[in-house]
């Protein structure tokens, strides 16, 4: 029912890819200077693999997200963006960017810490982003198919 429209299917390919090169230059995989090169070396490969379910599941849910809010009576919901906000926040690797760098720089010794924790426990915080991506794509298309159904009175 969303992807049935052009602009939606555009807008979630549009999402995708924004994220897929913002996900890939943090990982210090896509380099825009001094000339445009992409490298995977053999131990991010699975990384690289999430970050590309990753992008591809957060362009569905955007795009299912933005046809909820337009088409629904009720203008916000709890789990609105919810867990595509948090898989964003869980899925970059902030210790392999000079995200990090900047997290050290503005917050210390707390920044050093959590720079730590998210390049020590990438994968993981991945596999987690795609599990609430997932979440929240089932939760959206619950919403859509009971908005869709006859209740009887």
């Amino acid at each position: 029912m969303v992807f049935s429209s052009r602009a939606y299917v555009t807008m979630a390919v549009a999402v995708a890819a924004g994220f897929w090169v913002l996900f890939n230059q943090l990982d210090g995989l896509l380099f825009f200077s001094p000339v445009l090169a992409f490298y995977i070396p053999s131990d991010a490969v699975s990384n690289f693999v999430l970050s590309n379910i990753t992008s591809g599941l957060l362009g569905m849910v955007v795009a299912m997200n933005v046809y909820v809010f337009r088409n629904s009576a009720v203008r916000f919901h709890g789990s609105f963006l919810s867990g595509s906000t948090m898989s964003v926040i869980s899925s970059a690797c902030v210790g392999c960017s000079s995200s990090g760098f900047f997290l050290v720089s503005v917050f210390g010794g707390l920044g050093v810490a959590t720079s730590n924790i998210m390049s020590q426990y990438q994968l993981p915080l991945r596999l987690v982003s795609v599990a609430l991506l997932l979440w929240a794509l089932y939760s959206v298309n619950k919403r859509l198919d009971q908005s869709c159904s006859i209740r009887p009175a």
